[in-house]
């Protein structure tokens, strides 16, 4: 029997449904019927993660927020393809590989992981996205980037 207060009738005793992973083995998502009132509920079971601290150009440490990544790739990609699921992937992505760097990771590292993942996403939000990021000045910057960003996805041309 599970401790998980119903949602509907506030009591404690339930029983699993069914279970079975979700998140890319992430979470292990539970149905469960409340043996009070015989309603049906949906729990997650999540691995307790190790804070991620983000260390800002200025010295200041701040937890990492997922939230807050997403609404800089959101602006990105305003009136562009991409999708709220999209945004979700390249942030989970994103978090996944800065945890594999440690506890602590700078927010240019967050920028370049970002644009890593934005590249193979869309070409122009990975260019409103990398002109913030870079702080484009002219078109020159613009430029020089579409030159970059040209020659990692173009095919070598036999010739």
């Amino acid at each position: 029997m599970g401790r998980v207060r119903c949602p509907w009738c506030q009591s404690l005793d339930d029983k699993v449904v069914d279970s079975r992973l979700a998140e890319d083995g992430g979470a292990i998502r539970r149905r469960r019927e409340c043996l009070s009132c015989g309603r049906r509920f949906t729990t997650y079971e999540r691995l307790e993660e190790a804070p991620l601290w983000v260390v800002k150009r200025s010295g200041h440490r701040e937890p990492f927020d997922r939230a807050k990544l997403i609404a800089g790739v959101r602006s990105a990609t305003k009136n562009r393809p991409a999708t709220a699921a999209d945004l979700e992937e390249l942030a989970q992505h994103v978090e996944e590989a800065l945890r594999g760097l440690g506890a602590e990771v700078t927010s240019q590292r967050i920028g370049l992981a970002v644009l890593e993942r934005l590249r193979d996403l869309d070409q122009v939000a990975y260019l409103r996205f990398a002109s913030v990021y870079k702080g484009f000045e002219d078109l020159g910057d613009f430029q020089r980037e579409v030159g970059l960003l040209t020659k990692t996805t173009e095919p070598k041309r036999p010739g």
